[in-house]
């Protein structure tokens, strides 16, 4: 609770100006990671420019939606947490098979987005009761996992994107020296604001060294901005703009399997963050945070966009700072939408070299790692060997995408959708070894604590 009200710090709200420079920050943090998803599926359809610029204000539009939708809830919808929604990444590979289907496109795409964002809406009942599921045993491997994985990306924007470029040749740019200076100058920068600075200033450290990198790759010439001129200062997103979808069985039945593994990876995140806020996760409050992530992926197959799922930078970045109003993630979500209908912010923003992010991805996922750890630490290890073994064997599980790619080419297109995410794979390995090794377990007492609190809030 605030210390200084009889509000909790989830429910605070800070001063106007405080809410748009951290909400801001939160926008920074996910925006190269949200519209990539766009530009893969433009680039393996062969979208003209229009339609690409179409999908991705769309895509930032429709994330501030459903952004919105899980900070401000309702008694069916919104965890109300600190959350920033972007687009899963699970869902590229279903959307491209989909997209590229001569009888199907876009339209065929859309119409499985949004049936499986109401299969999301009715299933989020059922993993509701499976909450007893995941014991701080579960969620703090899956933490650890999200964490580790995320490591590789922020390792991998500070040596200035993917090592391989979309045609599959390497990336000539990749680990350039100068890349790596700015990365590390960015990094002293966000360590000695939060060792030398206190309240405000050490709470936007990563706006603060994403700033300097982006002064300093617009003084290297490394943002371009010629563009800019052509670009509109409004356009108006507008449903089903590629056309009504078309529904296919085999397309809604691959985003459905989309939807069960988003609501698995969700999961694991909402207890977690749950933890982290000091607001435990409830069956009810789980359940209206699936719902909303149901909601999302019709709001996102309506608008032109994709299926969203809660994005585990973001709840880096709360860790970090320490800043827990879900306010905060409202204006960011507001941001968004700003950015979605007013194309020249968005273009600015897109303009940003991903070295610029590099130092600010490395702290942030380094963070969310050690939240798995602390978890994990509560965790009884002297007196039970099982639970070692099933921690040790699920972060192994969930390692092998990130180590080996091609472990599991040979199976089936369809499998990709689970062997490609190593947070799918620590879940699914951790839940059935826990079950195997400690048996089914009883409903966590803090869902009691968590009651009362969500009562007191909602009244």
């Amino acid at each position: 609770m605030n210390k200084d009200k009889d509000v909790h710090v989830v429910d605070e709200v800070l001063p106007f100006g405080q809410l748009g420079t951290y909400g801001l920050q939160h926008v920074l943090v996910m925006y190269s990671a949200c519209i990539i998803v766009p530009l893969i599926l433009g680039a393996a359809l062969q979208l003209p420019k229009d339609q690409l610029t179409l999908i991705i204000n769309a895509d930032l539009f429709a994330a501030g939606l459903a952004t919105l939708v899980q900070c401000v809830g309702n008694r069916f919808f919104g965890i109300r947490l600190p959350i920033m929604m972007g687009v899963t990444f699970a869902s590229v590979t279903p959307m491209i098979a989909i997209g590229v289907n001569p009888n199907l496109g876009l339209q065929g795409v859309y119409g499985a987005i949004i049936v499986s964002g109401l299969f999301g809406i009715l299933f989020a009942p059922v993993m509701g009761r499976l909450l007893r599921f995941f014991p701080p045993l579960v969620t703090g491997t899956v933490l650890l996992v999200i964490g580790i994985s995320l490591m590789r990306v922020g390792i991998d924007w500070s040596a200035g994107g993917q090592p391989m470029l979309a045609d599959g040749s390497p990336n000539p740019d990749y680990g350039n020296p100068v890349y790596l200076v700015i990365s590390l100058l960015q990094l002293i920068l966000i360590l000695g604001i939060n060792r030398y600075a206190k309240g405000f200033i050490a709470n936007i450290a990563v706006l603060l060294g994403v700033l300097v990198g982006f002064f300093i790759a617009y003084f290297r010439g490394d943002i371009v901005l010629d563009g800019i001129h052509e670009t509109p200062w409004f356009s108006m997103i507008t449903p089903f703009a590629f056309g009504m979808p078309k529904f296919d069985v085999v397309a809604i039945v691959s985003m459905c399997l989309v939807m069960l593994v988003t609501m698995v990876e969700s999961t694991g995140m909402f207890l977690a963050l749950g933890k982290m806020v000091d607001r435990p996760t409830t069956r009810e409050s789980l359940v209206r945070g699936l719902r909303s992530d149901g909601l999302g992926a019709v709001l996102g197959g309506v608008f032109n966009a994709f299926p969203y799922t809660s994005f585990s930078q973001n709840i880096g970045l709360v860790t970090m700072t320490g800043v827990k109003s879900r306010y905060v993630c409202m204006v960011g979500a507001l941001i968004l939408i700003g950015l979605g209908l007013f194309p020249k912010m968005a273009y600015i923003v897109a303009s940003t070299p991903q070295y610029v992010l590099g130092a600010a991805g490395m702290v942030m996922f380094g963070m969310v790692m050690l939240m798995g750890v602390r978890i994990l630490s509560t965790v009884d290890f002297e007196r039970s060997r099982y639970n070692l073994l099933i921690v040790a064997t699920s972060v192994g599980i969930g390692m092998i995408p990130m180590v080996a790619p091609r472990y599991f080419h040979h199976l089936p297109d369809w499998s990709r959708v689970f062997t490609e995410s190593g947070i799918v794979l620590s879940v699914c390995s951790a839940l059935i070894l826990n079950i195997l090794f400690n048996g089914l377990g009883k409903a966590d007492e803090a869902e009691v604590v968590a009651a009362r609190t969500a009562a007191l809030s909602d009244s």
